[in-house]
Order: structure tokens, then C-alpha cells, then sequence
């Protein structure tokens, strides 16, 4: 391997990390806001909620993710105008727009499943606790269910989050140049495929190791029983 030029390639690579990031990270905000929504609808929703979640979930759950970009990119552009009556062509007509959107898709679909097993897995003695203590509605959800419920779902959903990191590689499909992208057009210039693509998986280890810290972090945060010292024995 020729160290020299796999460190010109790391440069290279890193100039499309920005852009990495910024799809892994707007992908699992919005992504995370709408698997929640979608988790308390298919909890609280009725028979008719969680049908229609249920379907939700089927359909992005059971397909590709890759084919989920290439209709929402190159499929939807079929529909140009449209979608420019309806004024929403401005979005659909920019490669990282339908990918956010896709990988947004995708994502709410596995968390909102991660989320409504945290939900159910609340048991109803802290919900009853809770509500002798004068809880209810809002503050009942937020003080009690919700971060019971995190803690619950967080290892599910770190796995997930590590999963939307590698995914955004598929960006590279519709023109996007990421870090993947950029590793395409560097093989296509110099056909060193090996040094590239050590290069690059390199850099996606680097990532996913920064987020597991921080998924550990936050969930030594949330569990502050682990914390306690223990009982001194007598």
C-alpha cells in the first residue's frame, strides 16, 4: 500500500465529511421527531392508528432503502410538473434534499418501532406511582413515561443511529459527493480501489466510534442507579 498516497486520499475524503454529517445528523433529528409521533399514535391511536402505522412501517421496513431513493429522486422527477404546481419542486429537484428525505423515511420507520417498545415497556406501577403523587397528562409523559421509556429504547436506538451513518454512503447513488461519492470519483481517476476504500471505512470507524462514546455517555446519564455506590455490607 502506498502510504503517501492513501494520505492524500484522507484529505480529499475529509472534505466531504461535513456533508456526512450533516446528512446523518438532520436524517435522525427529523427522523427521530417522526418515529416518536408515529409511536404514540400506534400506542394511543386505536385500532385505526395502528393500522395505519403498521403500514407505515411495513412498506419502509420492507424495501430497500436504496430503492426508497431512487423513487423518491429519480422517480418523483417524473412528476416535474406537478410537483411545480404544488411549489414543492424546489425540494425534490436537489440530490440532498431526497436524500435527507429518504433516509428520514427510513429511519422513522425502525425508531418508531425502538420507541413504542420503550413506551410499552413503562411499567404501569411507576404510571400509578406517578399519579398518586398528583402527575397526570403532560407532566406525567414528560417526568415519568418519556425517560423511562429512553432509557428503555436507547440501546435499540444507538444501534440505529450507527446504521444511519453507514447509510448515508448510499447518498453517493443520486450525484451526492460525500465521503462515499468522493471515494467513487477518486477509483474512477486512479482505479486504486483498496487504498480508497481503507481510507474511507476508516473514516466512517472514526464516527461511529465518537457516537458510541457519546450513546454510552448519555446513557450512564440516564440511568443513575448504576451510579450509586454500593450498599456497604454489615
Amino acid at each position: 500500500m502506498d502510504i503517501g498516497f492513501m494520505r492524500e486520499t484522507l484529505l480529499t475524503l475529509l472534505t466531504g465529511l461535513p456533508l456526512t454529517i450533516e446528512l446523518a445528523v438532520t436524517s435522525i433529528l427529523a427522523g427521530s421527531v417522526l418515529a416518536l409521533v408515529i409511536a404514540l399514535i400506534a400506542v394511543m391511536g386505536g385500532t385505526i392508528g395502528r393500522t395505519l402505522t403498521g403500514a407505515y412501517v411495513f412498506v419502509f421496513r420492507g424495501s430497500p432503502l436504496l430503492v426508497q431513493m431512487f423513487l423518491i429522486y429519480y422517480g418523483l422527477g417524473q412528476f416535474r410538473y406537478g410537483l411545480q404546481d404544488l411549489g414543492v419542486w424546489w425540494f425534490f429537484r436537489e440530490p440532498c434534499w431526497c436524500a435527507v428525505l429518504a433516509l428520514t423515511l427510513n429511519t422513522a420507520a425502525y425508531c418508531s418501532e425502538i420507541f413504542r417498545g420503550g413506551l410499552q415497556a413503562v411499567s404501569m406501577q411507576q404510571v400509578e406511582a406517578a399519579r398518586a403523587c398528583g402527575m397526570s397528562g403532560i407532566l406525567l409523559f414528560r417526568r415519568i413515561i418519556l425517560p423511562v421509556a429512553i432509557r428503555h429504547a436507547l440501546p435499540a436506538y444507538g444501534n440505529e443511529i450507527i446504521l444511519m451513518v453507514k447509510a448515508t454512503a448510499l447518498a453517493s447513488v443520486i450525484t451526492i459527493m460525500e465521503v462515499t461519492g468522493l471515494a467513487g470519483k477518486l477509483i474512477a481517476d486512479s482505479f486504486r480501489a483498496f487504498e480508497i476504500f481503507i481510507v474511507a471505512g476508516a473514516i466512517y470507524l472514526a464516527i461511529n466510534f465518537v457516537v458510541t462514546r457519546m450513546l454510552m455517555v448519555v446513557e450512564f446519564w440516564l440511568s443513575p442507579h448504576l451510579r450509586m455506590p454500593p450498599n456497604p455490607t454489615t
